[in-house]
């Protein structure tokens, strides 16, 4: 993270957006062991964990904003979304999705883990699908009402989606939404929405999500998705900001490094036209762009391992292939 924040600040990005994950939560961080002393105790780190990732992962980024999503690992016990409200108020707060929340809702005075803001003709949607029974009715109820106005403000010339998990029924079916039946059945309801949306309005839509550990684009391109006739919107996945890396779907099998990419650190830049179009490039983080201090701070052999390590050898599933699509 040190390392993508030197990156995207050479970038000159607007901001930086982190799609959930912060911490492991049910054992140490392996980072956290090289600065903690060995065998500290698992309620010791729990305490920690968060604080640890405020100082270690955001403070890098320095006054560049940074939103933050709720990722899976955030609800994982003993944490719970009232702490993480709690813990990260000050960046789901933050005066720009403040003003947004109440211009949308004079009489909305409650912070939640989903939130939107509108910047360079882009409305930025964060949802939370970081546990099996969302999106709640509450979650798409505010949704459907955030893209009614997107509809009609001309001053919106595109939509982008962030998320933890991707929605049901992409190239990474097997660590996504599919993963319980109400995610299965509010996410598809989510995807045509956003079809919906696009197909009326014209204006791109783009979902980004992070949960599968690699890089992956054109998720929801899919043989189900064309044999149905269904709208294909841009979707992407970038699950590569510190976690260990998981196998490819075999379906990816023989991709090339521009639509997915295994064992590989990195972001995603997004260019905005002026008519709203976006254009993204991931790129790539190398042991060369970790700063020194981090580097003498954790050991030089620690940061190579992490690099030439950090691997698993779960393999996700692919999405459901003609004739059994959902």
């Amino acid at each position: 993270m040190p390392a993508m924040a030197r990156k995207v600040a050479a970038d000159h990005a607007a901001f930086y957006w982190h799609l959930g994950d912060f911490r492991a939560i049910y054992t140490p961080d392996q980072d956290y062991l090289q600065t903690s002393g060995p065998n500290p105790a698992l309620s010791q780190y729990q305490a920690e964990a968060w604080p640890d990732f405020i100082q270690n992962q955001i403070a890098p980024f320095g006054t560049l904003p940074v939103y933050l999503g709720i990722g899976n690992h955030e609800t994982i016990a003993p944490k719970t979304r009232a702490e993480y409200i709690q813990q990260f108020a000050d960046w789901l707060a933050a005066p720009v999705l403040r003003d947004q929340r109440l211009r949308d809702d004079p009489a909305n005075h409650k912070i939640a883990t989903y939130f939107h803001w509108i910047q360079g003709g882009v409305d930025f949607i964060t949802l939370d699908n970081a546990s099996s029974e969302q999106f709640d009715s509450a979650q798409m109820e505010w949704f459907i009402k955030v893209l009614m106005r997107a509809t009609g403000n001309k001053e919106v010339r595109s939509v982008v989606v962030g998320m933890h998990a991707a929605l049901p029924d992409s190239l990474s079916a097997g660590h996504s939404m599919n993963d319980s039946p109400q995610g299965t059945k509010s996410g598809r309801a989510m995807y045509a929405a956003l079809a919906g949306f696009h197909t009326r309005t014209k204006k791109p839509v783009y979902i980004l999500a992070s949960h599968s550990h690699y890089y992956m684009r054109d998720i929801y391109d899919t043989a189900c998705r064309k044999a149905a006739q269904q709208t294909i919107l841009s979707g992407w996945i970038v699950g590569t900001a510190g976690a260990v890396r998981y196998r490819l779907p075999k379906e990816s099998a023989g991709a090339s490094a521009d639509q997915a990419q295994s064992d590989v650190y990195g972001y995603l830049l997004g260019t905005v036209a002026e008519d709203g179009s976006i254009r993204f490039e991931f790129k790539p983080v190398m042991v060369k762009d970790v700063p020194q201090s981090t580097s003498d701070r954790y050991t030089p052999a620690f940061v190579s391992q992490c690099f030439t390590g950090n691997k698993s050898k779960t393999v996700i599933e692919g999405p459901a292939q003609p004739p059994n699509c959902p």
